[in-house]
């Protein structure tokens, strides 16, 4: 009878254990499934956003004065197209939204040579609820749409204002399944480890427990206390062990998804591939910030310059800088930054520092970027659309970063400076009023 028991409790807990490690794993699947469309959906509205403003209003807005294959329509193909490659979308095209029912493509960035399927107003398959929310001057995001001749892709849309800020079209960006499979495929493949290991540790615990179960049958008859209290610490430390490996997990999937947001690609795979390495960098940058996107970003770039040999120093208030868009402050600071690790790479290891100061006191945020290397002969250039000190590169467009920060900066009335006086140093200051 006593074996019978014993084999009953033992199917019943394989069936548990089977039960709930499938429902973890399931679990799993669907929140990194849900997280990775996310983050790939925000990463490429705010790319819609940020092609909307950087388009040609003028010249696309004499294409609609006249619908042809004109010079302006060949202008603004040509721009969409390289924005299409820079981005790796499916395609990159611009919409036109008279009703809340049916949207228009009007020009969809292709090379030259791709005409069939192309043309001038084709009616687009973005479902009637995303196109009202276009006709109302809203962004939108769709789900996975299913196309029988373009194949599955999520589709994103941002509004192209004129020089007025009226809406004059809308920049739609798709994203090909295969692209969002991919990914999700790669991060539930790194993570096959962690579900095994859950299921193991599930496998133990049930196996433990068999194990005090029997010893402590054998043993009540003399030593009755010390056997329940030796079963109840080793099932408290077990439901410890479980506890921390949860958590431990979950904090893994939040870097990887603040990663990902962030456009660092490489270094999610790399932290995928080396985790406790990875793990161990980020927790050496002690940052005691009270805004979430800007810790993430300074541990990104700090892992950056760790990994180009660059000295990079932080000096920040106890401030949640939230008068600021999180997406505002994050475009601010990434390219700020950036263009400093490129300047600093640029001299020998011994001399690569930046400082990075984000401060704020009553009326103004100040976030100061100090950084070796060459110096900038024309400051006051380096604002303009597409000046850039460096060469292009395969024939990408650059000088876009400074550009995209002084619109942010006068969007909010601050101002922004480049100092470059100084032998080999270059200080970039951004003031932006707290109303």
């Amino acid at each position: 009878m006593k074996n019978r028991k014993i084999k009953l409790i033992l199917i019943l807990s394989t069936i548990l254990l089977c039960l709930f490690t499938s429902l973890n794993i399931f679990t799993s699947y669907v929140k990194i499934k849900k997280t990775v469309e996310e983050s790939i959906a925000n990463q490429s509205l705010e790319a819609a956003h940020s092609i909307a403003a950087s388009i040609d209003t003028d010249a696309y807005q004499q294409f609609l004065n006249n619908p042809q294959e004109n010079d302006y329509y060949w202008k603004v193909r040509n721009y969409l197209n390289d924005a299409r490659i820079k981005l790796g979308a499916l395609f990159v095209y611009t919409l036109k939204v008279d009703n809340p029912e049916v949207s228009i493509a009007m020009i969809t960035g292709m090379p030259k040579e791709m005409k069939e399927g192309f043309g001038i107003g084709v009616v687009c398959t973005v479902p009637a609820k995303h196109v009202e929310k276009a006709y109302n001057g809203e962004t939108y995001v769709t789900e996975v749409i299913h196309d029988s001749e373009h194949g599955s892709y999520l589709s994103v849309g941002a509004p192209i204002k004129d020089d007025n800020g009226t809406i004059i079209g809308y920049l739609g960006i798709d994203i090909s399944a295969d692209t969002l499979n991919g990914i999700k495929g790669k991060v539930i493949e790194d993570n096959l480890f962690n579900f095994i290991f859950n299921g193991v540790l599930i496998l133990i615990v049930i196996g433990s427990f068999l194990f005090l179960q029997r010893w402590y049958q054998k043993e009540v008859a003399k030593e009755v206390g010390a056997t329940e209290d030796t079963y109840l610490a080793e099932i408290k430390t077990l439901i410890t062990s479980v506890s921390s490996l949860r958590h431990d997990f979950t904090n893994h999937i939040q870097v990887l998804h603040g990663l990902l947001q962030l456009e660092k690609t490489d270094q999610a795979r790399q932290y995928l591939s080396s985790l406790s390495k990875e793990v161990q960098a980020i927790k050496s940058l002690k940052l005691n910030i009270d805004h979430p996107g800007l810790s993430i970003l300074l541990q990104t770039k700090k892992l950056t310059a760790q990994n180009h040999h660059i000295d990079m120093d932080f000096t920040l208030s106890q401030n949640d800088f939230n008068k600021i868009k999180t997406t505002d402050l994050i475009k601010i600071l990434s390219n700020l930054i950036d263009n400093a690790i490129d300047a600093a790479v640029e001299l020998p290891e011994e001399q690569r520092k930046i400082k990075i100061c984000c401060t704020a006191d009553e009326s103004q945020y100040e976030f100061k970027i100090t950084n070796t290397g060459p110096n900038i002969a024309n400051p006051d250039h380096i604002f303009k659309q597409g000046f850039s000190t460096k060469k292009h590169e395969n024939g990408r467009l650059r000088g876009q970063g400074l550009f995209i920060v002084k619109e942010i900066v006068t969007k909010y009335n601050g101002h922004i400076s480049i100092d470059s006086s100084k032998h080999l140093e270059t200080t970039a200051i951004v003031r932006i009023p707290i109303k």
